[in-house]
């Protein structure tokens, strides 16, 4: 099944965002965003904008000291999908994994 933009980058950064461990409103002031908005493209719920996108890859790059672009954020890869609600119950399963 396709999926819009909009849902690919939710999956993306919420990715992006358990990779480096911060709660969603900690990655929201790093990548220049606020809680608000980073939630509601989180639940696929808002568009941002194509300068909106390449200034989060940005923010993005530079937080995990990896080249992130904006077509990044909207390429899907089914290895990015997270399925726990918490970042503490990502931890607890890889760590059961081990």
């Amino acid at each position: 099944m396709l999926k819009e933009s909009k849902d690919i980058l939710a999956i993306n950064l919420k990715y992006f965002r358990y990779k480096s461990h911060l709660s969603q409103e900690k990655f929201a002031e790093i990548i220049k965003t606020n809680l608000v908005y980073e939630n509601q493209i989180e639940k696929g719920r808002r568009n941002p904008s194509l300068k909106m996108l390449d200034k989060m890859a940005n923010n993005i790059s530079i937080l995990l000291n990896k080249e992130i672009t904006g077509a990044d954020l909207i390429t899907y890869d089914k290895n990015k999908v997270i399925t726990a609600k918490r970042i503490d119950e990502k931890k607890h399963r890889s760590n059961n994994l081990k």
